[in-house]
């Protein structure tokens, strides 16, 4: 592929250097000497004037012999009108000429105006390059949408999984463009826009390819931050360009992925009011969706993964019809996912994907696709032929608890208090029949600051949590703190992460789930809600209810602690040894927490909140 050529400031120098040179050059061989005209006539006499040539203000001529100064051209004012006598007795030859100003005066004009104009067209161009796409300057109010046809998206509903309700909706969408006759036949028509909602990586944009692969039409993509640019109206003019192509190219789907950065609720900026560019954009799009005709076969699809900030008027019937939910898969899909992804590398026969699926609730398509990929990466830097189960399994914990620092070195105290804070995680946890199985228990510090880890992992997918399960999830936060008091006597800052996490669980059991009895059945902190489940604004409240909240917060995390230490000191016998095999062996597995929970004595139920 050629080079592309760029400019540089140096050529430019170099060629006026190159021009300077030549015309310094062609001026010496074109020097010309003024003379007076008394020297000019002292010539004449001598008859050392060779030729001349007379215009109407100004004599020029040749000399026979050069000047001392070395030229022999001359030109002198004419100042005699009795100078064709003179000339006549001195033996030269003369002539008359008429001088023209019009081509110099109109290349005086011309010449500067071109070279203004080629600079003025390679700045803009350059410029245009930069801000419009390609084409220039005077292209940058055109659509930047990439037009694929069936061919090139690549992409069907078959390479999709884990979302089957979503690709029911858009089933519909597809029948209608093979076939808008047949089920427009009763009278129904085709939704003219279909919004994908759902939280990041969860395959939004990879549907809307599919729905263009299964439908074989054209598909104009665009991100919804490239509609905006510096200059005022030009994202409208985008729009208005995108849905000109469109109609050219019918049947076809125009995808707008991240719409949130193009339809954001108008007035949301305050003081920007209606004279925003992004609303003259928006309000743009507002005039295409209700100007072109649904039965012309063009589809909008559009991705977020924020509804919440989106125009209502975006989001009304005849706009946006409707709205398809691209949620994070359960276990099924996990499974249908990891099956596309694992058909593609080379997997051992013991990799379950159905185990995989077990270990990893709230994955979403991304996340699987990434967790193939690492395990892949793993299995290629150890030289295997192909990716084992623990290949997975070291990159869910990669993934999950960050990369291995090994080389980051603890003393000799620092691990024992590591390793008893990590077992009393773990022991709390396989006490309480509410709490999560622990998968595995490691001293090795990981990502950026923790020293160790304690993995849970639900048995199955959960869509809400008990009382009981918040609760025993603080105890479980509250046993590596726990530990340290009990076989140490004192606390360290490594529980800080585990107390910030307790105090927002206790918090939100107080002041929004209303789970506290001396509270009331009161939501004192839900604000509204995205559907995403993004908390929004804080209703404010009295002072005591305030005190009130923290003081319940309060309760039930020192509750936790409580219950926490009364299980460690229950079972110490199995802490301290869980403790010297950690220290032995740095990392235990599920099947070594199960052997030390067997040894557990039962514990007292939780106490609940009067």
């Amino acid at each position: 592929m050629t080079p592309k050529t760029r400019f540089h400031l140096g050529y430019a120098l170099l060629a006026l250097l190159g021009i300077l040179v030549a015309n310094d050059l062609w001026m010496r061989t074109r020097a010309v000497a003024n003379l007076p005209y008394s020297e000019f006539q002292r010539l004449v006499s001598e008859k050392k004037v060779r030729e001349v040539w007379i215009s109407q203000d100004a004599i020029v001529g040749e000399l026979a012999e050069p000047l001392p100064g070395g030229q022999k051209r001359f030109a002198t004012t004419r100042v005699d009108r009795d100078l064709a006598a003179d000339l006549a007795d001195g033996d030269v030859k003369f002539s008359g000429r008429v001088e023209s100003n019009f081509l110099p005066t109109l290349l005086s004009w011309v010449v500067p105006a071109l070279v203004f104009f080629g600079i003025w067209m390679f700045l803009a161009r350059r410029m245009g390059q930069k801000l419009g796409g390609g084409a220039g300057l005077m292209a940058i109010g055109k659509s930047k949408a990439k037009v694929l046809v069936e061919a090139d998206t690549g992409v069907t509903f078959a390479e999709v999984a884990g979302v089957d309700e979503a690709k029911e909706e858009l089933q519909e969408v597809v029948r209608f463009l093979r076939d808008p006759k047949e089920h427009g036949r009763l009278g129904a028509r085709m939704p003219k826009g279909v919004l994908l909602v759902g939280p990041p990586g969860t395959g939004k944009t990879l549907l809307a390819r599919a729905v263009a692969g299964e439908a074989k039409v054209p598909f104009f993509s665009i991100g919804g931050s490239e509609f905006v640019e510096m200059f005022v109206g030009v994202g409208a003019a985008r729009v208005r360009d995108l849905f000109e192509q469109a109609r050219a190219k019918a049947p076809c789907i125009i995808f707008v992925d991240e719409l949130d950065a193009l339809g954001r609720a108008r007035g949301a900026a305050g003081v920007m009011g209606g004279h925003d560019e992004k609303e003259q954009t928006l309000n743009q799009l507002l005039v295409e969706l209700d100007g072109f005709d649904p039965t012309s076969g063009i589809v909008l699809l559009a991705a977020t993964n924020r509804p919440e900030v989106l125009d209502p008027a975006l989001l009304r019937a005849g706009r946006f019809d409707r709205q398809v939910l691209v949620d994070r898969p359960d276990r099924a899909g996990r499974a249908q996912i990891l099956a596309v992804y694992l058909g593609r590398v080379r997997a051992d026969a013991s990799v379950k994907v159905e185990g995989l699926a077990g270990l990893t609730p709230g994955f979403t398509g991304a996340d699987l696709a990434n967790l193939v990929n690492e395990a892949t990466l793993l299995a290629t830097r150890r030289g295997a032929a192909q990716v084992t189960q623990e290949d997975f399994h070291a990159a869910l914990e990669r993934i999950v608890a960050g990369l291995e620092r090994r080389t980051r070195l603890l003393g000799t105290r620092e691990r024992e208090i590591v390793a008893h804070h990590e077992m009393g995680h773990a022991l709390v946890a396989a006490s309480l029949p509410d709490a999560d199985p622990v998968h595995k228990i490691s001293i090795v510090p990981r990502g950026l600051g923790a020293l160790g880890y304690t993995m849970q992992r639900p048995s199955e997918d959960r869509h809400l949590m008990t009382q009981a399960q918040l609760e025993a999830r603080l105890a479980v936060l509250m046993g590596g703190r726990a530990a340290e008091e009990l076989v140490f006597g004192h606390r360290s800052t490594g529980a800080a992460d585990d107390l910030a996490r307790a105090t927002e669980m206790a918090r939100a059991m107080a002041a929004r789930y209303g789970m506290v009895p001396g509270l009331g059945a009161v939501s004192y902190e839900s604000g509204q809600e995205s559907l995403l489940g993004i908390p929004g604004g804080r209703p404010g409240h009295a002072p005591e209810t305030t005190r009130e909240v923290d003081l319940a917060v309060r309760e039930i995390l020192d509750r936790a602690s409580l219950r926490a230490r009364t299980i460690l000191d229950r079972n110490r016998d199995v802490l301290e040894d869980g403790a010297r095999e950690l220290l032995a062996r740095e990392s235990l597995g599920s099947a070594e927490v199960e052997s030390l929970a067997r040894r557990l004595r039962p514990s007292a139920p939780a106490a609940r909140a009067a």
